[in-house]
């Protein structure tokens, strides 16, 4: 593309790779922020449970150290308010059974490597025998190793079991008791992901600008980052529409359902914007700065729309905005306002991600077909 992209320059692949370890860094902090963010009242909610069973085990049942308690609440509640009540209950139970069949095993057999095989054995086909989920399964054979390596401090032969019983029993009751609404963290990861998409798009704007092959290599490090981000809002959002329909939360689920939606488009849109970068080299290396120009202008635009759309996710509201700019954007990608060959291509390679992210801005499919001017 440029004289500068092929410059014999010893440091130049070491400096190539230090600005793509920092964006990669950058990408994967953001990230990290984000689930945090998401999760962070989450987590102390199940921390209190947790402390909130202890206190119930020994006032309830006396126990000196109900720390059973504890773990079954903490295990059933997870990291998220993505709550689902069945599998809460499954946690719940596999705690439970693993705890009194490893306390049960202990008192007849005693403890060592075989009884710890076998207590895995009971635990298991009686969780399979109990219920078809298999995180009733893993919890119980899991509680089971526990019971039979931890000498039992307090409450008997079953006194432990008593202990998950009330911890899951917390789980349950603030599972029920504190309905939350999905949609906030919902936001923030789309937000997130749809960033992202236009921080790709304005990557690539400024390389094909300056017919920079390193800034190129850049914007498609950037956009592989992206995928964790994006791909935990698609299966977020759709883990959350399908408790929406028996849940409380149903009286969110228009918004859930769009939200689900927008997150297939922004991701079919990164796939596609993935393509344009990575072919943009190769298309440009004969087009002027002028016809350059051309293209970048587009870019430019379109990151300007995506993140419109990126603000209007973040709030719940109509990207009324986002939908006027990027509809604007699809009548003026017209291949034959340049004459050269490569960037031709490539506007009208941009005309995908174009109508995927107008759809998700809430046009219908046909009315996002029909901005486009025609080829």
């Amino acid at each position: 593309m440029s004289a500068s992209a092929s410059v014999d320059d010893p440091g130049r692949p070491r400096l190539a790779g230090r600005v793509v370890r920092r964006l990669v860094l950058r990408a994967r902090a953001r990230q990290g922020v984000s689930r945090v963010r998401t999760s962070f009242w989450p987590i102390v909610q199940a921390a209190a449970a947790a402390g909130l069973a202890y206190l119930l085990g020994g006032w309830l049942l006396g126990h000196e150290q109900p720390f059973f308690a504890a773990i079954a609440a903490w295990a059933c509640l997870g990291f998220t308010f993505d709550r689902d009540v069945r599998k809460i209950a499954e946690v719940a139970l596999g705690v439970t059974v693993g705890v009194a069949v490893g306390d049960l095993v202990v008192q007849l057999i005693g403890s060592g490597w075989w009884q710890l095989s076998t207590v895995l054995v009971v635990a298991a086909v009686l969780a399979r025998f109990v219920d078809r989920g298999a995180v009733l399964a893993a919890q119980a054979g899991t509680q089971a190793i526990v019971v039979v390596g931890l000498p039992s401090l307090t409450g008997g032969p079953f006194g432990r079991a008593g202990d998950a019983m009330v911890g899951g029993a917390v789980a349950l009751a603030v599972a029920l008791l504190t309905p939350t609404d999905p949609r906030r963290g919902l936001r923030t990861l789309g937000n997130v992901a749809t960033t992202a998409l236009a921080a790709v798009v304005e990557l690539a704007a400024g390389a094909v600008r300056a017919a920079d092959a390193d800034g190129l290599a850049a914007a498609l490090v950037r956009a592989r980052a992206s995928d964790p981000a994006l791909s935990e809002w698609l299966e977020r959002v759709q883990h959350a529409s399908e408790q929406a329909r028996v849940s409380i939360n149903r009286v969110h689920r228009d918004e859930l359902e769009r939200l689900g939606a927008q997150a297939v488009l922004v991701e079919r849109a990164m796939r596609t914007v993935r393509v344009l970068v990575r072919r943009a080299p190769f298309e440009l290396r004969h087009a002027s700065a002028p016809e350059r120009a051309v293209l970048a202008d587009l870019l430019d635009r379109f990151a300007a729309g995506v993140r419109l759309l990126a603000a209007a996710v973040s709030t719940g509201q109509d990207a009324a905005v986002a939908r006027s700019t990027l509809t604007e954007l699809a009548g003026a990608l017209d291949p034959h306002e340049t004459s050269d060959w490569g960037v031709r291509a490539l506007v009208v390679l941009l005309r995908s991600p174009v109508v995927d992210v107008l759809e998700a801005a809430g046009a219908g499919p046909q009315e996002a077909r029909a901005a486009l001017g025609d080829l």
